[in-house]
């Protein structure tokens, strides 16, 4: 195993094993690595080209069983600040989407003990009722799994029952490691490994429009991260040749202000933006069947994320006019959508207005 072998493969798209990711991350200097993933992104995106969205963020309700160590968003049933947001609610922040340029909602909802399939499928079908132009990018496998258990049906069904009421593409939430050491610690309530992947293996099936995640910079070693890594890029690997599957990976760093993790554990966030930008150069190289990396801005600032550009990603992600779960956790980032274009054209590059299937609006 040497560097220039390694590199090598790297830049023509071979997939290297854990251990040969490994040794890039660990042995090559900050600029190095970045030199290589640049290389790898302009062959994948030449034009010179960074994507972003105008998407609104809405939770269907705060209430979750699952109990995740790093959220401090969800509450019980029976709390006094428990919701499910209402049909006119909806229609009020879609209508202020629209009247910023946006045409997707972007749903999460998590684990709720009453609410049913019947009901998501109802929500959905009403606000395509409402608003037929606007794209439904909604749940994630751990609701649909849990769903899926509920009502004692295939993850398959579950979804073919969604796509019919009106959804329109998978989010890759509920990833955070695809480990299930870390799984069971952060979040052993939420559905499993194994089960997050065939959650997705269904959804490619189906050709939905997914994207995935990663949660890093908590408990999880750096091996478990190249572990979720390829994990992606093994199930991407078996999609239906002509379908979709994953269209982007984004990881972002753990947000920990008031989290449990670092209240009762003494876990912090600890990613520098070097570490981070490191991961985003690895990210590329590790998964060269993914076409779209993006920078979490929101998590990470401005800064970090324009070297970002230089370091494999390609898409800069939502102008996000509202988000709850990871703000509450201390991501206060913010950007309008003159100020995403400015910083994308800052950074080098042009930016273009995309839609969930990354194409140019």
């Amino acid at each position: 195993m040497t560097k220039e072998n390694l590199i090598y493969k790297a830049l023509h798209a071979e997939f290297l094993s854990p251990e040969e990711g490994r040794f890039l991350y660990e042995s090559l200097p900050l600029a190095e690595i970045m030199q290589v993933s640049n290389e790898l992104r302009k062959k994948l995106h030449p034009e010179g080209v960074v994507t972003w969205i105008i998407d609104r963020n809405v939770n269907i309700t705060n209430v979750c069983i699952s109990g995740c160590k790093f959220c401090n968003f969800y509450r019980t049933s029976s709390s006094h600040e428990a919701y499910i947001t209402t049909i006119p609610e909806y229609c009020r922040k879609i209508e202020e989407m629209k009247r910023l340029g946006g045409n997707q909602l972007l749903l999460q909802g998590g684990l709720h003990p009453k609410l049913s399939l019947d009901f998501y499928e109802k929500l959905f079908s009403d606000l395509k009722g409402h608003y037929p132009d606007v794209r439904l990018h909604a749940l994630g496998p751990p609701e649909i799994a849990w769903l899926a258990k509920k009502e004692k049906l295939d993850f398959k069904t579950v979804l073919e029952r969604l796509v019919t009421a009106g959804l329109d593409s998978l989010p890759g939430a509920g990833a955070e490691i695809l480990v299930d050491r870390v799984r069971k610690i952060l979040s052993p309530v939420k559905c499993s490994r194994q089960e997050w992947l065939d959650v997705m293996q269904a959804a490619h099936e189906l050709n939905l429009t997914t994207s995935a995640t990663m949660m890093f910079g908590h408990i999880e070693t750096l091996d478990e991260r190249l572990e979720h890594m390829v994990a992606l890029r093994e199930l991407q690997s078996r999609k239906p040749q002509q379908h979709k599957g994953f269209l982007s990976f984004i990881p972002w760093p753990f947000q920990d202000d008031k989290t449990v993790l670092k209240e009762k554990s003494g876990v912090f966030n600890n990613v520098t933006p070097g570490e981070y930008i490191r991961m985003i150069a690895i990210s590329r190289i590790m998964l060269p069947n993914i076409p779209n990396i993006q920078a979490s801005w929101l998590t990470v600032g401005k800064d970090t994320a324009q070297l970002c550009l230089h370091a494999g990603a390609n898409d800069f992600g939502s102008i996000m006019i509202e988000e709850n779960v990871v703000s509450v956790a201390g991501a206060n980032h913010k950007f309008d959508a003159a100020g995403i274009q400015q910083a994308i054209r800052d950074a080098g590059f042009e930016p273009r207005l995309r839609d969930q299937d990354f194409n140019y609006r």
